[in-house]
């Protein structure tokens, strides 16, 4: 996370092509090819607003879960909501990594902190600096593109080959030039686009993504205040299986009514 930054060579007037750079070599802004810092990775939580930290969240290691086929995800926040619905064959490593981010509350309070217009808005860096410092090494192998980068999709960012962690970026156009990049989406958001389109762009690439990941909340709320935020992330599909209980058979039974387990997933 810290060491993941993604910049964009404007190739021609209108085309983004990704180049990896990383924030310690060099800061966000214009690269020497008069690049833009763009997607790189971040993460997404689950339930409701959230002042805490769940403890999960700073071991990485034990946050493996494999998702469902497929699951759907509301995103509350400040602009609005909108709805993503998860695929898990289109990119297996990336939809579990999500699943587990959102079922534990990673992006409680993580900002949009980067707008490009008609391109893409960028996330997935955590309020909490301790978190974010978790989770810098913690990656995965890509995924194959199955899917293309059509307006609308979540998409892990990256710094390179192997390198995702917890940085994800919706796509406000069509980014076709991504697919041949190595970026493969897996989620599509189904409800709420136009919440997505007016998340707020008016300090484009501005926030540092070294010094939100050192800072967290309090970089971002001193210096960029006007950045709509993440409240919470909730699994809304498929929910969890909600305990049946069977009354007795007679009122001198002495057994106690029977229920299902909970599910977790």
């Amino acid at each position: 996370m810290k060491a993941s930054l993604i910049r964009l060579a404007l190739c021609s007037s209108l085309a983004f092509v990704p180049v990896v750079a990383h924030a310690q070599a060099q800061p966000s802004g214009s690269s020497a090819s008069g690049s833009s810092t763009a997607p790189a990775h971040k993460t997404t939580t689950t339930g409701t607003t959230a002042t805490h930290t769940d403890p999960a969240l700073l071991h990485p290691a034990s946050l493996k879960a494999q998702a469902p086929s497929e699951y759907d995800v509301k995103f509350v926040t400040s602009a609005g909501d909108f709805v993503v619905h998860v695929k898990r064959d289109s990119a297996p490593l990336g939809a579990d990594r999500f699943w587990n981010l959102v079922k534990h509350g990673f992006f409680n309070n993580a900002a949009f902190f980067r707008v490009v217009p008609g391109f893409v808005v960028q996330f997935g860096l955590s309020a909490n600096p301790a978190v974010n410092k978790a989770w810098d090494n913690a990656k995965i192998q890509d995924d194959p593109v199955k899917e293309s980068n059509h307006m609308g999709t979540l998409t892990f960012a990256t710094a390179g080959a192997g390198t995702r962690t917890t940085q994800l970026f919706i796509n406000l156009a069509e980014n076709p030039r991504l697919d041949q990049m190595g970026f493969s989406p897996f989620g599509t958001i189904t409800s709420g686009m136009d919440v997505v389109q007016k998340i707020y762009a008016g300090y484009g690439e501005q926030p540092d993504q070294g010094e939100i990941t050192d800072k967290g909340k309090a970089y971002l709320d001193k210096n960029f205040p006007k950045l709509d935020v993440i409240k919470a992330t909730v699994i809304t599909s498929p929910l969890p299986a909600t305990p049946v209980h069977h009354t007795a058979a007679a009122p001198a039974a002495k057994k106690p009514a029977a229920s299902t387990a909970p599910s977790n997933q």
